[in-house]
């Protein structure tokens, strides 16, 4: 006879507040990360704390906010209302405590759910909260989610507002630093968002006077716009179109009350579909919605009542309705394009021609590439059957619902012996592998045909789902990882070209990785260390204090299985291909693929310097 375990409250452990954020931190901030990727949590901590003064901003409370990093400390400081001095420890750390749910100017806004500030404080190893109002002041100060400070209010001479200082607990985002870049990318969208609002990081200012506007002149070159940005303002919507010159691909900026949607949602493909439809019925074409939408650059914001998200942070929009007394989300967009857009066409012939011309080009394009374009689909399934250059992973970047989404992965290798070890070595759940076989082409200046044509570019298009753009993108990261030599060097510009002429978005949402592999190993009976750099093998040599022996990496093929684990798991270290905004795609492109010009020369000669150099001590 079976004895029957006793089942009462003693053996139901429930974790407070704190413990269950540190032990699934996934649930409130996404993804960990080191900060080599823009959706990395240290970005989302800070996110999180300039909500709120961004609310204070909506409500008409404070019109900048200075926010500075040093080190890995981050302070955001406002000059809002201040949150109300008797409440200051509730706010950063009692679960659901909101204080916005009653005004009208909140039923729009993202941070309601009262989880935001005290995510922070959890997985913080410091964190301080200074509220100033009524000329008193209140500050607690807390360590990993536990009060240790907490002062009673003092007479203050101060400006009311309120100033939060973190540091994200390196227990659980392990080596981290914050990318300048990432966060400048993240607080200029806020300006465009918020007109009137000045945001002052690190010393640099950020202020925009045109919102969307100045979003898609920050991200076009003025070269390459092929008409003046349409700009059009309603309430609770905000749009901004062009189309490009020279780009193949759309490119879209969406956002759902001040959040970045960076993945889309209903509000996107309203957007999409209200475009066609009101340039179809402007022209009295039915023409194809692709050659429309083809080359467009375009951003979208609007305002939802209590929008539905797909995801925990709020990347992918889910809601179908407005709120209110509002339409759906589909026919609210639809009804101010029809509207606006059909007024602005009709009052700035020029552009409606241009957009005309432009469609007119794309639909030759198109019919140019079609046969060519089937024959490469046919091709690509028939391969993707028995595609030896893709061993895929389970999760995708669109299962949004899944917890590790974000972490999805494709590696892109050189060579069998490559593939093979980071084949063994990945996690099958969030890591493909895509194996090229020898250097890919030159596709500098080639047309889009050539993608179709070339068998290893149209199985990589396929594998990465991005013919129609980047919205199904099936991976989050796309990692070029070649060995650190010439040749490795050469096939990484390759691909980067590729991307650059044919799907720059991929590079300007942040997609794009170069793995950083070890040069070293450095062990001796008990430790083994590896090392990126010559500093770090020789601060390794000093810590184990003895006779390490040292080995150097010649190459990927050569780093068995079970090493490679160590650099693409928890450690992987990436770094981030970013575009230099000094310069247009056209401009980078003829620098490093283009003719060897001088300078070209110059630049190779300075900057390939220290990696020849290590070549040359690995050959």
């Amino acid at each position: 006879m079976t004895q029957e375990t006793n089942y009462t409250e003693d053996n139901i452990r429930s974790l407070d507040w704190k413990e269950h954020i540190r032990m699934r931190p996934g649930m409130y901030i996404g993804k960990l990360g080191d900060g080599s990727s823009p959706d990395d949590g240290i970005y989302i901590l800070l996110k999180e704390v300039l909500d709120n003064s961004i609310d204070e901003y909506v409500m008409g409370a404070g019109k900048s906010i200075e926010i500075s990093i040093k080190d890995k400390q981050v302070t955001v400081r406002d000059y809002g209302r201040g949150i109300p001095l008797g409440k200051v420890v509730d706010v950063v750390s009692k679960m659901n405590t909101g204080g916005k749910y009653d005004s009208k100017a909140f039923k729009k806004s993202v941070g309601l759910n009262g989880v935001g500030t005290k995510a922070v404080n959890a997985l913080s190893s410091f964190f301080k909260v200074q509220s100033i109002r009524e000329n008193k002041t209140v500050t607690a100060q807390f360590e990993k989610g536990n009060l240790s400070l907490q002062e009673t209010p003092q007479e203050s001479s101060l400006r009311k507002g309120t100033k939060v200082q973190f540091i994200p607990d390196e227990v659980i985002f392990g080596n981290y630093k914050y990318r300048h870049e990432y966060v400048a990318k993240m607080l200029k969208n806020y300006v465009y968002l918020n007109t009137g609002l000045t945001i002052v990081f690190n010393g640099e200012k950020f202020f925009s006077e045109n919102g969307l506007k100045d979003l898609l002149q920050e991200n076009s070159s003025a070269t390459d716009v092929l008409y003046p940005i349409i700009h059009l303002k309603g309430d609770d919507i905000e749009v901004a179109i062009t189309h490009s010159k020279t780009q193949y691909s759309e490119e879209y900026h969406s956002f759902v009350n001040g959040q970045h949607t960076t993945q889309g949602g209903t509000h996107q493909a309203a957007f999409r579909e209200a475009v066609v439809k009101t340039i179809r019925e402007y022209f009295g074409k039915n023409y194809e919605a692709s050659d429309i939408r083809k080359s467009i650059i375009s951003a979208v914001s609007i305002k939802v009542m209590e929008p539905v998200f797909e995801s925990q942070t709020k990347t992918k929009l889910g809601s179908t309705e407005m709120g209110g007394d509002l339409p759906t989300v589909r026919t609210f967009i639809n009804d101010f394009l029809k509207t606006n857009l059909d007024n602005y066409l009709h009052k700035n012939p020029d552009s409606a021609e241009k957009i005309q011309r432009k469609i007119l080009q794309a639909e030759r394009e198109r019919k140019e590439l079609s046969g060519i374009r089937k024959l490469a689909k046919e091709r690509a399934k028939k391969a993707s059957l028995h595609n030896k250059k893709l061993r895929d992973c389970r999760v995708h970047f669109g299962d949004t619902k899944k917890e590790n989404y974000l972490e999805t992965t494709l590696f892109i290798t050189e060579g069998d012996s490559a593939s093979g070890s980071i084949t063994k070595s990945r996690n099958v759940n969030t890591q493909a592998v895509f194996s090229l076989k020898g250097k890919p082409l030159n596709s500098y200046g080639l047309s889009k045909k050539i993608v179709y044509e070339n068998e290893e570019f149209n199985l990589l298009q396929a594998a990465l789902n991005i013919e129609e753009g980047i919205e199904n993108l099936r991976y989050n990261n796309i990692v070029i990882a070649t060995d650190a030599d010439v040749d490795g060097m050469h096939i990484r510009l390759l691909l980067i070209t590729f991307f650059l002429q044919f799907f720059p978005e991929v590079i300007k949402e942040g997609h794009l990785y170069i793995l950083e592999t070890p040069l070293f190993r450095v062990r001796d009976k008990k430790v083994t260390k590896y090392c990126y750099s010559e500093e770090e093998k020789q601060e390794a040599i000093e810590s184990l204090r003895g006779k390490a022996e040292i080995t150097r990496f010649k190459g990927l093929g050569e780093i068995s299985p079970n090493e490679f684990v160590h650099f693409i798991g928890n450690d992987i270290r990436l770094d981030p291909v970013m575009l230099d905004k000094e310069k247009s795609i056209e401009e980078m492109l003829e620098f490093y693929m283009g003719k060897n010009t001088p300078d070209r020369q110059k630049f190779i000669i300075e900057n390939l310097k220290v990696e020849l150099d290590l070549i040359e001590e690995k050959i």
